[in-house]
């Protein structure tokens, strides 16, 4: 099996599997414990704080660390909207947020807030000046993903980051998910007051997920019940996974430039074999992440493309894994201007560091054959 999912998840580094598997045996006190083991636990835990701070140039502010991207995003908009509410009570936020944004923001309605979603380009990217006209008195939070997790867009993080040096009123979320170890951030450097990250996306163990939280910035916690991670969230916390993941971090980061070449290559032979079929069309639009290549097959259900790739040994995916099992056109799709057929018939190939051009070779192989197949069934199987 070529496994071209790693957006959805990543097989963990062996390294990283070891550390686990040694923390788990060796490192087994609760971190909060006044003896000398839980000292030890403690003592790993912000090792591992400082050596993703140092991987990701954050001298000051604190990573927090929780169960995953999801818990993240949420302890960030939710967090931040409740501390901050006195100032105001409106949100910006893109149109092609992952869902665990998405969904946060209208549970977020629901309490009152307001949220103005910007549009994106017919390539999927937002532009600053719409943030600036959205922004007002009332602002309290922006929220733009940097990297898409469908079809790999890259957001112009920095410049917004700019743009609100001049609003200190308004808080900066970023989720990075899917950006962090694939293409370069710099939170402090670039103005962002809140970062969103998950180990599993990059060769770490599931369940890890980290929040920075830049120097004076309150949030609400999601969970009481303890005074752990500086209060910012209850919880005996994973010491096995926080020190597995920070390693899977710096590997990750060690590592960018090199597998960034390498996976750019790949999705450009990819583009080059998509743009020869009249029956699929490319979705997103430059600047990309390397390592996500995204297009549709309007009129053809894409669980039926993605199983019949997996009849040939390939597994890819339809649309994030937190929403694939829905069959609604994406969301993303359509605030890009695709119509619900265009919207409905989307698959995902994600690289990893295990991909070589004789793998690209066999996906565009498989895929020639599933679309010669599969073309008979275009009017029965459209939506």
């Amino acid at each position: 099996m070529i496994y071209f999912d790693h957006c959805a998840s990543t097989p963990p580094y062996e390294e990283v599997i070891s550390t686990l598997a040694e923390v788990m045996r060796k490192h087994y006190a609760n971190p909060s414990s006044l003896h000398g083991e839980g000292a030890e636990a403690a003592k790993l835990i912000e090792r591992s704080r400082a050596l993703i701070a140092s991987q990701l140039g954050t001298g000051s502010g604190r990573w927090l660390f929780t169960s995953g991207g999801t818990e993240a995003n949420n302890l960030a908009l939710k967090g931040a909207a409740r501390q901050y509410r006195g100032r105001g009570d409106h949100i910006i936020a893109s149109s092609i947020e992952h869902a665990s944004v998405h969904d946060a923001l209208k549970q977020l309605e629901k309490e009152g807030f307001r949220v103005t979603y910007l549009p994106v380009n017919a390539a999927g990217h937002v532009a600053v000046d719409d943030v600036k006209a959205a922004l007002t008195k009332d602002t309290i939070l922006v929220t733009v993903m940097h990297v898409n997790n469908e079809i790999g867009t890259i957001q112009p993080i920095q410049e917004i980051g700019g743009l609100l040096r001049s609003y200190p009123q308004t808080l900066f979320h970023v989720d990075a998910v899917q950006s962090i170890g694939k293409v370069p951030i710099y939170p402090e450097r670039w103005g962002i007051d809140l970062v969103s990250g998950s180990a599993h996306k990059l060769r770490g163990p599931k369940g890890l997920g980290w929040l920075y939280v830049r120097d004076g910035v309150q949030l609400v916690p999601l969970a009481s019940g303890g005074s752990q991670e500086g209060g910012f969230r209850a919880g005996t916390e994973n010491v096995p996974a926080i020190v597995a993941g920070a390693k899977a971090l710096r590997m990750s980061m060690e590592r960018m430039e090199e597998r960034g070449r390498n996976m750019r290559r790949l999705g450009e032979k990819l583009r080059a074999f998509i743009r020869t079929r009249p029956e699929l069309r490319l979705n997103g639009g430059e600047p990309l992440a390397p390592h996500i290549v995204h297009f549709s097959y309007p009129g053809m259900k894409p669980e039926v493309i993605v199983h019949a790739l997996e009849q040939h040994g390939i597994m890819a995916s339809t649309k994030s894994a937190c929403s694939s099992k829905d069959n609604k056109p994406s969301r993303v799709l359509l605030a890009l201007g695709a119509d619900p057929a265009h919207a409905s018939g989307g698959i995902r190939v994600s690289f990893g560091d295990e991909h070589d051009e004789s793998h690209i070779d066999r996906l565009i192989n498989a895929l020639t054959s599933v679309i010669e197949k599969l073309k008979p069934l275009e009017r029965s199987s459209k939506f």
